[in-house]
C-alpha cells in the first residue's frame, strides 16, 4: 500500500511537471519571438525537450507502477532506465539544432529586438525552473525514482543555461555586442550535450545492470556491523535495480551440520537484516552454500565441534569481495 502510495504521488507530481513545462515554454517561445535571440532559442529548444521528458516520465512512472505479470516476473521499473535514455537522446539533439543556429548566426550576422523584454521574461522561467527542479530531486529521492531525479536535474541544468541567457542579454543590451548572444548559444549547445551525455550513461548502466560500488559498499559496512559468527562468509552477491526497488542475488556460507531448518532461519535472518534496514523495497534471491575445510581459517565459531584448521583471519566484507564470485579463503583475500 505505502509503495502504491509513493508511485501515485510521484505521477501526481510528474504532472505538475509537464504542465509547468508547457508555459515555461510558452513564456521561452514569446521571449524569443520578441527578441530573435539565438540564447532564447536555446532556451526554448530545450524546454522542448523538458515537455517531451516530462510525459515520457509520466508514462515511466505509470508502467513502472504496475505489477509484475507472466511476461514481466521482475516487474516493469527498467522503464525507466529506457526513458532517461530516450530524454538524454532528446537532450543531445537540441544540443545539437542549438549550435547549428549559432554557428549560422555568427556568420550572417543576427539583429536583437525588445531585450529587456526577453531578460525579464527568462529569469522568471529560471526561478520557477529551478524550484521545480529542487522538489523534483528532493521527491525523487525520498522516493527513489530515476524518473523524478532525473526531470529534476535536467530542471536545474536547464535553470543554469537558462540563467547564462539572461546574462548574455544583459551584456548584448548594454554593450550592444550582438555576437555575445550566439557566442552564449554555441556554449549552451555544447553544455546541453554533455548533459544528454550523462543521462544516457546512467540509464545504460542500469539497463546493463552495471554494478553499484558505492551501494555494495553501503550494503557490506552493514553487514559487518550486524554479521553473526554462523555467518562464515557472503559472497557473489549482485544487485539490480527495477526502478524504485531492488534486488539482491548472493551467496552465503553456513556450517554444513546444521540441519535444513536452522540453516534456512540463518539465511533468513541476514535478509531479514536487511530488509528491515532499507528505504526501498527488496526482493532477495539467496543461495546456501556449506562450508569446506579451506572456510575452517575464516570461520569465528569459538566452538566448532568440527573444526579442522584453526582461525586465521577475520574477513572484513568490502563492496568489492563480497561480489566475487567464489568463496572466501586466506588465499585469495
Amino acid at each position: 500500500m505505502e509503495n502504491s502510495k509513493e508511485q501515485n504521488s510521484s505521477i501526481a507530481f510528474q504532472k505538475w511537471i509537464a504542465a509547468v513545462g508547457i508555459i515555461l515554454f510558452i513564456g521561452k517561445i514569446t521571449a524569443w519571438k520578441l527578441t530573435n535571440s539565438d540564447s532564447v532559442f536555446s532556451d526554448a529548444m530545450e524546454s522542448i525537450v523538458n515537455i517531451i521528458s516530462a510525459f515520457m516520465g509520466l508514462y515511466a512512472l505509470y508502467l513502472g507502477g504496475k505489477p509484475r505479470d507472466e511476461n514481466h516476473p521482475y516487474g516493469h521499473g527498467k522503464v525507466e532506465f529506457v526513458t532517461s535514455a530516450i530524454e538524454g537522446s532528446l537532450i543531445s539533439i537540441a544540443g545539437v539544432m542549438i549550435i547549428y543556429e549559432g554557428s549560422n548566426s555568427l556568420i550572417t550576422g543576427k539583429v536583437l529586438n525588445k531585450i529587456d523584454w526577453g531578460i525579464w521574461i527568462i529569469a522568471a522561467t529560471a526561478i520557477a525552473n529551478y524550484v521545480l527542479g529542487y522538489i523534483s530531486i528532493q521527491k525523487g529521492k525520498a522516493e527513489n525514482s530515476i524518473v523524478l531525479i532525473s526531470s529534476g536535474k535536467h530542471l536545474q541544468s536547464d535553470t543554469f543555461s537558462t540563467l547564462g541567457v539572461v546574462v548574455s542579454l544583459i551584456l548584448v543590451y548594454f554593450t550592444k555586442w550582438v555576437w555575445i548572444d550566439s557566442v552564449v548559444a554555441l556554449a549552451l549547445g555544447f553544455y546541453i550535450i554533455t548533459i544528454g551525455y550523462k543521462i544516457i550513461r546512467q540509464s545504460l548502466s542500469g539497463i546493463m545492470d552495471e554494478a553499484d560500488p558505492a551501494m555494495l559498499g553501503r550494503l557490506a559496512d552493514f553487514l559487518n556491523e550486524n554479521r553473526k559468527p554462523e555467518w562464515i562468509d557472503v559472497h557473489n552477491m549482485k544487485i539490480q535495480q527495477f526502478g524504485s526497488r531492488l534486488h539482491i542475488d548472493a551467496h552465503i556460507t553456513l556450517p554444513w551440520y546444521f540441519e535444513l531448518r536452522s540453516a534456512h532461519n540463518q539465511m533468513e535472518e541476514m535478509i531479514k537484516e536487511i530488509a528491515e534496514n532499507t528505504d526501498r523495497t527488496v526482493e532477495f534471491n539467496f543461495h546456501m552454500d556449506d562450508c569446506k575445510p579451506t572456510s575452517c581459517a575464516i570461520c569465528q565459531i569459538a566452538n566448532c565441534p568440527v573444526r579442522q584448521h584453526e582461525f586465521l583471519k577475520k574477513v572484513e566484507w568490502t563492496g568489492e569481495n563480497i561480489s566475487q564470485p567464489d568463496k572466501h579463503t586466506v588465499e585469495n583475500l
